[in-house]
């Protein structure tokens, strides 16, 4: 009798050890589910997240695409003529189409091309909200020792962007879509190792900008300036286009 009371003594202990052992799994296996729904959430959430940046950037590559389309319509005319180029939504007029050498005085040739573009242009303009850049390029020959009116290539390049930039003004597009920037020798469009590759980077081009990137380079210009910005143009003992 003493035995029996013995082992049920004994076997209480046993019970309640393995009911708090099936508590703790219990626990665990909650923790366990708690940690795999919070990491399912989050690779969710971060698979939503990655599908919405890439919808947006598709939406910007369609969108940018869809504004240089309709540039290239615009200048349809003036590109079919071979009066200018576009490339990357850029458009590229030779600086031999629009000065004489080593000057920044524009030519009825160029001026008459210039008035070609302002219609497209303005229609442009008309629906998209953009700037347009006026841009100054020049090959890798120093301004002559004799020339006085510019130290380098900067101020000539500077110059011929001011210069087209006041006349597109004068001829209708509005004062505050439109601002002067100079390159100079730098962004050359091909290497300048011949006299015809240097012909080709002496060059003015206009390209659209987003109104909310108006963080524009230092060496962008008000039509307004009396004085370019440094930019460099090419002269070889005179030679620039």
């Amino acid at each position: 009798m003493d035995e029996l009371q013995d082992s049920d003594g004994q076997a209480t202990p046993v019970w309640a050890i393995f009911s708090d052992l099936m508590a703790a799994l219990v626990g665990i296996l909650v923790l366990i589910l708690v940690w795999v729904i919070g990491v399912q959430l989050e690779l969710s959430q971060s698979l939503a997240e990655e599908k919405q940046r890439r919808i947006a950037e598709e939406q910007r590559r369609l969108a940018e695409e869809e504004r240089r389309m309709a540039l290239e319509e615009a200048l349809a005319t003036p590109l079919a003529r071979g009066q200018v180029t576009f490339r990357d939504g850029r458009i590229g007029i030779s600086g031999s189409v629009l000065f004489e050498l080593n000057s920044d005085q524009l030519q009825a040739d160029g001026a008459d091309l210039l008035h070609s573009l302002v219609q497209p242009l303005q229609a442009y303009l008309d629906e998209h909200d953009e700037l347009l850049m006026v841009s100054g390029f020049t090959d890798d020959l120093p301004i002559h020792r004799g020339n006085r009116r510019y130290q380098d290539n900067w101020g000539l390049s500077a110059q011929r962007a001011l210069t087209v930039t006041r006349t597109l003004i004068d001829q209708g597009l509005p004062n505050d879509r439109v601002f002067a920037a100079a390159f100079g020798p730098h962004h050359p469009a091909v290497p300048n190792d011949d006299a015809e590759a240097r012909a080709r980077n002496r060059r003015v081009e206009i390209s659209t900008v987003p109104r909310s990137s108006a963080a524009r380079p230092q060496t962008a210009q008000s039509p307004d300036t009396p004085t370019a910005a440094p930019d460099q143009e090419t002269v070889k003992g005179g030679g620039d286009g």
